[in-house]
């Protein structure tokens, strides 16, 4: 039997489950007999907690254990013993309490990712740390103007954020409509990669996974290999779809199927728009509205090409369709689940048009009290030669301090920042609390008013923004979320006062 890793011992000791995988052939045997993946079941909803009365009381817990990945047991990590952890689903103007229960055998801490909330005391704050065997108690008040959407929360202590990640903690957070669209099915589909190692783990990524940005084996959804959803001919579902991956970008395409894009990242759009297919950049969220037509069809991620850092291997791409443009499902794909389309036709009433949204406020003819440039970079570090050295990531040169405030801002300005990307991979680009507008993408103008946390900036090129620091002050981050990036260094602090 292959000794169980110092790594993973770490990662299931609060359990004590490395001592049982050690010492039990029985259950040895059914983590290490590297059974295919179960593929084709039902797909399963993550446990939903919703708010009533204005509020949400909910506790976390984050601790190792024994999960179904792909229809096997493996070590893992899990919010209150699952992967996904609930879904949260709150109303604008609610307040959510979450009680973090730290069982890992080391620190984490909780981000939720996207929401616009306070980032001070115990609110969205990123630079708490919950100790190992401790517990901590978040307050969230969600203003008035929250646009109802998607959105998702995972940890956020720097230089474990990718490995709690890969491992499993992340959940959904549902902002429900005040007048949702006429639907079947309401589904929340959580997109994630991770690998299974021999001892049965979790794996631990080697130097250059992370330098690359690691990309699993599996690749999941609810934790579970390609399931399996069925709906009747004529019917009108929504999924909300999270990519919840370290590092890949997911280009998503269901041929055969009528989609249309209800929403992106923060809120919904004025109104939904046909779309052939949809990019999500690792943080991304989208909602699609599907109409069922007859028939078999699969949502898969076709090859998007991010680039690749000179000298690494294993990292060529290849790229489908043109993006807006027809063309057949990349074969070297990947499946992510498959939806069966039978019975009878329904009547037509779930065909109803969508209701309008109010567009956000464009802030293109806002008066613009700064303009930025940060710039991402990575190069080889000290006495590091290719392919065998720590690579530098950072933004304007430097690498993440903490205690060092990067920008500070103008609390109720408006500011244009230019991200500037100066290495052969894509970086998608977060922001905490305060939503962009992208206004152009390598020089060309972005037509339509949108709200995004995360926009991509592609390789040897640049996308610019622009942000309206309302509401609140306080200090929070800015990252590439390429997470192994942000543990790496790519992130910076702001200051807003």
């Amino acid at each position: 039997m292959p000794p169980i890793s110092r790594r993973n011992a770490l990662l299931l000791g609060g359990l004590g489950v490395a001592g049982t995988v050690a010492g039990g052939a029985g259950l040895w045997w059914s983590l290490n007999s590297r059974e295919p993946p179960v593929a084709g079941e039902a797909l399963e909803q993550p446990t939903a907690l919703s708010s009533a009365g204005g509020a949400l009381e909910a506790s976390l817990e984050a601790a190792p254990g024994l999960f179904l990945l792909a229809g096997r047991k493996a070590g893992a990590l899990g919010y209150n013993g699952g992967i996904p952890g609930p879904t949260l689903r709150l109303r604008t103007g609610d307040v959510l309490r979450v009680r973090l229960v730290n069982k890992l055998a080391e620190p984490s801490n909780l981000h939720l990712h996207g929401l616009h909330v306070s980032p001070q005391g115990n609110g969205d704050n990123v630079f708490v740390t919950v100790e190992s065997g401790s517990s901590f108690d978040y307050q969230y008040q969600l203003p008035a103007q929250q646009p109802p959407g998607l959105y998702w929360y995972h940890p956020h202590h720097h230089g474990r954020v990718a490995d709690q990640v890969f491992a499993g903690l992340f959940g959904a957070i549902i902002v429900e409509d005040p007048a949702p669209p006429a639907v079947s099915s309401d589904r929340v589909l959580l997109v994630s990669d991770t690998t299974v190692d021999g001892t049965g783990n979790v794996a631990y990524p080697s130097l250059p996974e992370r330098v690359a940005g690691r990309e699993g084996t599996l690749v999941l959804v609810n934790g579970q290999a390609n399931p399996r959803l069925v709906a009747r001919p004529g019917e009108r579902e929504r999924w909300r779809i999270v990519n919840c991956c370290v590092a890949r970008y997911l280009r998503l395409r269901l041929d055969g199927q009528r989609l249309q894009l209800l929403g992106m990242d923060s809120g919904r759009f004025p109104s939904p728009s046909d779309v052939q297919e949809v990019v999500l950049a690792p943080g991304n969220r989208a909602e699609l509205l599907v109409t069922a037509a007859a028939g078999e069809s699969v949502l898969r991620a076709v090859r998007y090409d991010r680039g690749s850092m000179p000298g690494m291997t294993g990292r060529g791409r290849r790229p489908g369709p043109p993006l807006g443009q027809d063309g057949p499902p990349d074969p070297y794909g990947t499946a992510l689940a498959t939806l069966v389309v039978t019975g009878e036709p329904v009547a037509t009433a779930t065909a109803a048009a969508a209701p309008a949204w109010p567009p956000p406020p464009d802030l293109r003819s806002a008066v613009v009290s700064a303009r930025r440039q940060l710039v991402f970079a990575t190069s080889m570090g000290a006495g590091a030669g290719p392919g065998m050295g720590m690579m530098d990531f950072t933004i304007n040169g430097r690498n993440f301090d903490s205690g060092r405030a990067d920008l500070t801002v103008a609390a109720g300005t408006v500011e244009e920042w230019t991200l500037v990307n100066r290495s052969p991979m894509d970086h998608p680009f977060h922001l905490h609390i305060w939503p962009m507008q992208p206004v152009a993408e390598n020089g060309r103008t972005v037509e339509t008013a949108t709200l995004r946390d995360v926009v991509n900036v592609p390789a040897n090129g640049q996308t610019t923004v622009r942000i309206a620091f309302r509401d609140f002050s306080g200090r929070s981050v800015y990252h590439c979320h390429i997470l192994d990036h942000e543990d790496l260094g790519m992130m910076g602090v702001i200051e807003v006062r």
